[in-house]
């Protein structure tokens, strides 16, 4: 069952807030979909135009009494997003881990998830990156990339499989799509074939009957490679604005020369890969993941 175990409470009532968590306990089944209810329904009797509302569910999202239907939860915390009331997401636990699941509501109530397995873990998202992590500078930020196809023949962009959006959502404001909190980044790596490459694993297509196909050939070194495209809402609004950004080629780099944090990140899609048995990395290994991202680490305050 679902209940209340504090009543709304200050921050610096600390003795009252960590006896109330000290009586907590497991057991039974989990009435998810009422537990959240009744934490919007509080969320509401308290709610405060000048701050941050937000509900904060620590979870291991396998919701399996009363509302339980992925559908159902989503269209609730839709609508209170949209009255200013977000929701954070802690994934907790291994067996009946629902990450995916945890992963969507966030992002259905214009918030983050986060998986904490060790008490570093926990400091690092609720205070080290508190601000990216509650503080929300922009809403439905959606990002599309326009390759020159003078310069690039094919691409691949490598992860992403559950944020993709049909490419006529870009312009539609009425499409949800992910928030960015204040401090918070978001690396996307693309795999790219230059022009006048062959692209040998793009599934076949019949030649196009109205329309010539275009030559391709490589452009010069000054030429636009790309154009990314970011639209975004404030935080209080419901029309999105856009800004471009063109980027021309450049000399390019040995692997070896490029900064820490761009091998860090390329070891980190290479390792996403590996565990999903990509086949686009056959010819790679976790220790070659390793070699790639020790010496890459940088600074780490949080070990």
């Amino acid at each position: 069952a679902a209940g209340l175990v504090l009543p709304p409470t200050r921050g610096d009532q600390t003795q009252d807030i960590l006896n109330a968590l000290g009586r907590l306990h497991a057991g039974g089944s989990t009435a998810g979909g009422a537990g959240i209810q009744l934490a919007y329904d509080t969320a509401r009797e308290h709610f405060d135009p000048e701050a941050m509302n937000r509900v904060i569910l620590c979870t291991d999202g396998d919701f399996n009494v009363g509302m339980t239907q992925r559908g159902d939860l989503e269209r609730l915390i839709e609508q209170q997003a949209r009255s200013r009331i977000f929701l954070s997401v802690l994934g907790f636990g291994m067996g009946n881990l629902k990450d995916s699941t945890l992963e969507l509501l966030s992002n259905k109530g214009n918030g983050n998830y986060a998986y904490i397995d060790n008490f570093d873990e926990a400091c690092k998202v609720l205070v080290d990156q508190m601000l990216g992590t509650l503080v929300t500078i922009a809403k439905d930020v959606k990002i599309q990339v326009e390759f020159n196809p003078a310069c690039v023949a094919g691409y691949r962009l490598v992860g992403y499989e559950n944020r993709l959006l049909w490419k006529e959502d870009f312009n539609n404001d009425r499409v949800d799509a992910g928030d960015i909190g204040a401090g918070h980044t978001v690396t996307a790596f693309y795999e790219l074939i230059p022009a006048g490459q062959a692209v040998t694993d793009a599934p076949s297509v019949d030649p196009l009957k109205y329309q010539a196909a275009q030559p391709e050939s490589a452009a010069g070194g000054d030429a636009e490679v790309l154009t990314v495209k970011l639209r975004y809402k404030e935080p209080e609004g419901d029309v999105s604005s856009r800004l471009n950004f063109p980027l021309r080629a450049d000399a390019g780099k040995p692997l070896g020369e490029t900064t820490p944090e761009f091998r860090f990140a390329a070891a980190v899609a290479a390792f996403g890969q590996l565990l999903r048995e990509s086949e686009h990395v056959r010819s790679f290994s976790y220790g070659q993941v390793l070699d790639l991202a020790k010496p890459a680490i940088g600074d780490d305050p949080q070990g």
